[in-house]
Order: structure tokens, then sequence, then C-alpha cells
């Protein structure tokens, strides 16, 4: 059964409007998936995401491996009975997390929150890394990571890939290259292995070198994968890199495939990807921002101007500011509680302010691409 159909191409730019089937439910596309890393949204239940119209959420194989393991795993039946989640989960394979071990170790190899040694080996077999929790030694090959999938029953599985930063020298790019397309076909041999019938997505990497992404994309596209992720973007070049790569590279994936931006991005960056075809969202802005007390709103439902602002409520303005945070929200705590009053609960250092804030980013980010769905029905972005 094909799991995407195309069903509208905008007059306007390469923006689209699709239908993602799987097994746990079917998907409007454009769509974006708040992030629920280690089987949960930071302060938030699934229930507050039925609330919102949540399509899809993403969890983390990395994370998921570690802890709770695959023996609770296992056990539980897989995340959507651990979560009690009833919709499509997306899990990443763990390549990105495992590269960005790098980001937290000082100079001689040590975690700096945990003092534990957590430094990674990358081979053409797979990647050995050590627990950030215990410094334990592990291996993710890409047929183990296609069975730590398959186990927590991801609706959609991500294949192992190797992510570099940007800049990167042009021959660690080329060699990540190789070696993501390399790990790509033996995750796709997994899943035929195992008779897995989750849909598996390839992901093109290359960094900002034009040519290194257009074979990389060309590779991939001969594998015949569910859907085509974007990755290595978001990682240190600025905005009008990413979105030149993007110019070259969603042309030559495949028009009856979902594609997918990982780790993407502020909603200036979601409007600018979706007009070049993209389909797919994710980010830790609208949850990681919010515990920090800044929250986007909405100024006009017009996304063809500058429809949003952010604001941070710690800020003394708000400590008299007596209107609803949201008074549009599918939230009852959102249209009820004022500005002043989240104020103040940051202030005091409240877990409800988070909470709060949680919802209110994660709800406008649902409505964004709510919008954004309706302009391209409309021919208005």
């Amino acid at each position: 059964m094909k799991s995407f159909s195309l069903k509208k191409q905008s007059q306007q730019s390469k923006a689209r409007l699709g239908v993602l089937i799987t097994k746990h439910g079917t998907i409007k596309t454009p769509f974006f998936m708040p992030i629920a890393t280690k089987a949960a949204i930071k302060s938030l239940t699934v229930m507050d995401m039925e609330k919102l119209a949540t399509q899809i959420l993403l969890s983390n194989t990395y994370h998921l491996y570690l802890r709770p393991g695959m023996s609770i795993m296992k056990s539980s039946g897989g995340l959507h009975n651990f979560m009690n989640w009833s919709g499509p989960i997306l899990t990443d394979s763990g390549g990105f997390q495992v590269f960005s071990l790098d980001a937290s170790l000082n100079r001689v190899g040590i975690n700096k929150d945990n003092n534990i040694k957590v430094d990674r080996i990358i081979t053409d077999k797979g990647v050995e890394f050590r627990s950030y929790l215990d410094g334990s030694k592990h291996m993710f090959t890409p047929e183990k990571v296609i069975k730590i999938q398959s186990i927590i029953g991801s609706d959609i599985m991500m294949v192992l890939d190797e992510c570099v930063g940007n800049p990167s020298d042009k021959k660690k790019a080329s060699q990540a290259v190789d070696r993501t397309t390399k790990w790509a076909k033996q995750c796709l041999q997994a899943k035929h292995k195992y008779k897995i019938d989750n849909l598996l997505f390839g992901i093109v990497q290359g960094s900002l070198y034009k040519d290194l992404r257009l074979r990389s994309a060309a590779e991939l596209k001969t594998l015949e994968f569910d859907g085509y992720a974007i990755g290595g973007l978001a990682v240190g070049e600025k905005s009008a890199d990413m979105y030149k790569v993007l110019d070259y590279t969603t042309p030559v994936l495949p028009e009856d495939k979902p594609r997918y931006l990982m780790g993407v991005g502020y909603p200036d960056n979601i409007i600018e990807a979706v007009k070049r075809g993209v389909d797919m969202f994710d980010c830790v802005i609208p949850t990681r921002e919010a515990r920090h007390g800044r929250l986007y709103l909405w100024k006009y439902k017009d996304i063809n101007k500058k429809f949003y602002e952010t604001i941070n409520i710690n800020n003394a303005i708000f400590a008299k500011n007596f209107k609803p945070i949201n008074k549009d929200s599918a939230i009852k705590e959102l249209r009820e509680y004022s500005f002043a009053y989240l104020h103040h609960l940051f202030k005091t250092q409240e877990p409800l302010a988070m909470r709060l804030a949680t919802l209110n980013n994660i709800e406008f980010y649902l409505t964004l691409m709510k919008e954004i769905r309706e302009a391209i029905k409309t021919n208005k972005l």
C-alpha cells in the first residue's frame, strides 16, 4: 500500500499538501512533530497533545535504548503502550545524538555534567559509544538500530547516518556520505530480513557541498525508501546557507515521497522550507525556549506578514499584564491564566510555569502548520 499521496501543489511556490499513512493514523502534510525524546514532552501529557490535535510525536532511539532499555520496552508492548499514545511516532536512529556527544565533552573527553567519559568511535561497522548515564560501552550498527526501532514500535524509522557539523572539511563530509549510504543499504536489508513493515526513511547528508548532497540523494533514491530526510542542517550554518542547500536538494528527491527536514527550526525557517517543498519538521525550540520563559505569540493569522512575536515572560513589563496568555487557545488554562500570573510562576520557579509556557509554544507551532496548510490550499503562501 502506498504510504504517501500528494494532494495539491502550490501555484505560488514548491509548497505542497499531502497525506502520509502510518500504522497508527493518517497525517496531513506539512506537519510539525513535538519532541518526546525520552517518551515524554517535558511537563506535558499525551492527553495535552490530544487536546491540541497533535498528529505525530517524535522520540529517540538512543535515549530509549539507554533508559528505560529494551527489556522494559518489550515488556510494555512498545512505546505507544508505554507512554499511552495512540497516534503515530517517528524515532530518530540515534545518529545525531552520537554526533552531538562531542558538544558535551571537554578537552579530555569527559562529560561536563556528570564526569563520565563518553567518547565515541565511528567505523564502517557502526558507532561505538559510552553511555552518558554510567559510562558503559555500546555499539550501534545499522541492523541494530532497525531492531531497536522495531521493538519501540516506531511508525516511521530512520536509518543510521553519520552527521557532521557545519562548516565541515569536504573530505570528512564525503566520507560521511559514503558511510551514510552504506548504512542506509544495511538498514533496508535489516528491515526486509526481519519482515518489518514500519516505514523507513533514508537521510541525505553532504554538509554544505552541492556535489555531495546531490550524490547522497541520487544514491539513496535507488534504494526506494518510504521517505527522504535532509540531515546535517541547523548544525552551525546560517539560514541562508540552509535555504541554498534546500534549493538544490529537494527538487531531486522523489515527488511521490515525503521530505523531512530534520531538527528545523524557527517559524521563519519552517515557512521557507515549506516553500521549497519540505513536508515534515521537528525541533526542540518550542519546548526548550518555553523552559526559559520565551513565548511565541500570534500577531496576525496571516503567515505572509510578520505574523508572530516572541516575548520573555520574565521581563518586569508583564508583572501587571492581566490579559490571558492566549484567549483563543484550545487549552482552558491558557485562556484563563494571565501573563502576570505566568510571570509570577517563573519568578517563583514554580513547575507550573514550564507547563503553561510549553503548552503555549507547542500550540503555536501546531497552529502555524495548520495555517500553512490552509495557505497552500488557497494558493496564498
